[in-house]
C-alpha cells in the first residue's frame, strides 16, 4: 500500500532516537482510536475481500483463519475483537488486513484502515502508569498525532502469546544446559540490568533468570536503565551484563548502546540486544554501536549462555 512507501531506512532512524509508525484504525466509527506500530515489524496492507480466509477448527477466538498470499499461509487475527471493538458486515467487507512479521512469525492483523506513517522521537512515546498497573491491559505507550489525538501503541508480543504461544519464547527449554556451563562469578554474585517494556517479554526474562538462579533488575525503559547506571558511578563497573530491547519509549536500545559505550565506568559491560526486529541493518547497528551479542526474543531462552559467551 502506498502509505508504505515512504518508509526510511530502520538503522537511521534508530541512530537519531527516531521511529516510524503506521497509524491506522480497527472501526470506522468516529469514536474509534488511532493505534499504531512500528513500519519495520509490516509487510504491507491487503483488501481484505480479495483474500479467501479459511477458518481452522478448535483455535484461539481471535484466530479468524489463514489466507494465501504469495505462496504463504498466514494467519489473521482479530485484532478489534482483541480491543473489544465489534465489526458489522459491511465493516468486514471493507476491512484491510495489516502483513506483519514478528521475529520471522508472518501473521495478518485485521484493520479498517491504514491512516499515515509518521515519524517521532522516542522521547515523544510515553508510557503512564496506568498502562502497566493492569495486568490485562493491552496497551503499551502512547503519542500525539499533529491534532492532538491520542495514538495507542499495543503490546502485540501479548496478542501473539495468547494466540499462537509455541511462536513466542520457551522459558523452560535449554534450563537444563545451564547445569553444565561455568557461570562466571561476576555473572553469579553480579545483578544484570534489563530495559524492557514489554510486560510479556518481562515476564519470560524474569522467569529465564529465576530458572537460573541469576539476580537482575528490571525498568521499563531505557532511560531508567542509564539514569541508574550513571547514579551508581566507579560502581557500574561491577555490573556483569545489560540487556535492552531495541523498541523503548523515552530511550531507544540504540541509544543505550551509545550511551553506555560513552561512559568511562560502564564502557566495558557487556551489551545484548534482545529485540523482534531482527532484520540484518539492526543486528549490523547494534555491532556497530558496542553491542556484544544480539538474540530475538523467540530465542530468549538462550540468553543467558550467550552472557557467558561474551564474557570470557
Amino acid at each position: 500500500m502506498s502509505v508504505l512507501d515512504k518508509v526510511d531506512a530502520a538503522t537511521n532512524l534508530a541512530k537519531n532516537n527516531e521511529l516510524q509508525l503506521l497509524v491506522f484504525r480497527v472501526s470506522d466509527k468516529s469514536v474509534s482510536a488511532y493505534y499504531a506500530i512500528n513500519v519495520f515489524k509490516t509487510r504491507e496492507v491487503v483488501e481484505s475481500k480479495n483474500h479467501y480466509l479459511t477458518q481452522i477448527p478448535a483455535c484461539d477466538p481471535l484466530l479468524e483463519g489463514t489466507i494465501i498470499l504469495r505462496g504463504l499461509q498466514i494467519p489473521i487475527l482479530n485484532l478489534p475483537k482483541w480491543l473489544n471493538v465489534t465489526l458489522t458486515k459491511e465493516e468486514i467487507k471493507k476491512s484491510n488486513i495489516l502483513i506483519c512479521d514478528f521475529n520471522g512469525v508472518i501473521i495478518g492483523l485485521r484493520i479498517m484502515s491504514a491512516y499515515r506513517v509518521i515519524k517521532k522521537n522516542w522521547n515523544q512515546m510515553h508510557a503512564p502508569d496506568s498502562y502497566r498497573l493492569k495486568e490485562d491491559g493491552v496497551v503499551m505507550n502512547d503519542t500525539r498525532l499533529e491534532d492532538g489525538s491520542l495514538c495507542l501503541i499495543l503490546d502485540y508480543e501479548k496478542l501473539l502469546s495468547q494466540v499462537i504461544p509455541h511462536a513466542m519464547v520457551d522459558v523452560i527449554k535449554d534450563t537444563d544446559a545451564l547445569k553444565n556451563i561455568d557461570i562466571p562469578l561476576k555473572l553469579k554474585n553480579g545483578t544484570v540490568l534489563i530495559a524492557e517494556d514489554s510486560k510479556t517479554a518481562q515476564r519470560s526474562l524474569v522467569q529465564i533468570f529465576k530458572n537460573a538462579n541469576i539476580d537482575m533488575k528490571l525498568f521499563d525503559n531505557g532511560k531508567k536503565l542509564i539514569d541508574y547506571i550513571t547514579s551508581l558511578g566507579e560502581d557500574a563497573k561491577e555490573i556483569p551484563a545489560v540487556i535492552t530491547d531495541i523498541e523503548m519509549p523515552e530511550m531507544s536500545g540504540f541509544t543505550v548502546i551509545k550511551l553506555i559505550r560513552s561512559n568511562p565506568h560502564s564502557k566495558e559491560i557487556p551489551i545484548i540486544v534482545n529485540s523482534s526486529m531482527t532484520g540484518a541493518n539492526n543486528k549490523r547497528e547494534a555491532e556497530t554501536l558496542g553491542a556484544s551479542g544480539f538474540i530475538d526474543k523467540t530465542k530468549s531462552h538462550n540468553i543467558i549462555p550467550l552472557i557467558i559467551s561474551v564474557m570470557r
